[in-house]
């Protein structure tokens, strides 16, 4: 059986908390293994617990999730964090995943959607929910945003572009390679070229930046 992903969930909201977790309760593919209420509490929940997943809201008071996430890279903690927003939340998202948020989800969604998202990120997979991406795009285009990357990059392969846009959809680099009939090893030798073209540091940069260049359309 395989072992159950180890989450840690971060929400001023005490209610909003219990009910993710009792959510979370119904299936046995999650297992919240802490709970912080700032990101203090949750930085010190990372350095003491073996967490797989960090469900992170952005607007707490005291250190808030954009701060926390700024502190985790600070502190060389490499565990993935999905962003949990609400509709209005557009600048936060984007200044979430320039601070290395792997991904977001909007607070409604369903216990699978949940359970998803939680299992691509475990999964090393990068997760842009597309009821939020039209929103986010035109944050970028109103508030000038910089996700950063190459001003002309080099064209993408056919094959890469494959790549790049499972990986927006979610997928992880095994599911890509069973999906595409490759290696696993080729298909993150095509990330790895798709990042260097377009002068990006992670997949999630590497699909906002694809977003906001319409190499999608």
């Amino acid at each position: 059986m395989t072992a159950a992903i180890r989450v840690l969930l971060v929400d001023d909201q005490t209610l909003v908390r219990q009910g993710i977790r009792s959510l979370l309760a119904l299936t046995d593919e999650v297992d919240v293994v802490g709970e912080g209420a700032d990101g203090d509490e949750a930085l010190d929940l990372l350095a003491r617990v073996d967490v797989d997943v960090v469900l992170l809201d952005l607007r707490m008071p005291g250190r808030d999730g954009i701060a926390t996430l700024h502190a985790m890279a600070e502190r060389g903690h490499t565990t993935p964090v999905l962003v949990l927003t609400t509709f209005d939340d557009d600048e936060l998202v984007l200044a979430s995943l320039r601070a290395g948020a792997k991904g977001y989800l909007l607070k409604d969604v369903t216990l699978e959607q949940l359970v998803s998202g939680v299992r691509c990120l475990a999964a090393g997979g990068t997760l842009l929910q597309p009821a939020v991406t039209e929103r986010l795009l035109r944050a970028m285009t109103d508030r000038s945003f910089n996700i950063g990357g190459a001003v002309t990059p080099e064209p993408l392969t056919p094959r890469e572009l494959d790549v790049l846009r499972l990986a927006a959809a979610g997928w992880s680099n095994r599911e890509i390679a069973k999906g595409l009939h490759l290696a696993e090893g080729t298909v993150k030798n095509h990330m790895s070229s798709v990042l260097l073209k377009l002068g990006v540091r992670d997949r999630t940069r590497a699909v906002l930046h694809a977003l906001e260049s319409g190499l999608f359309d």
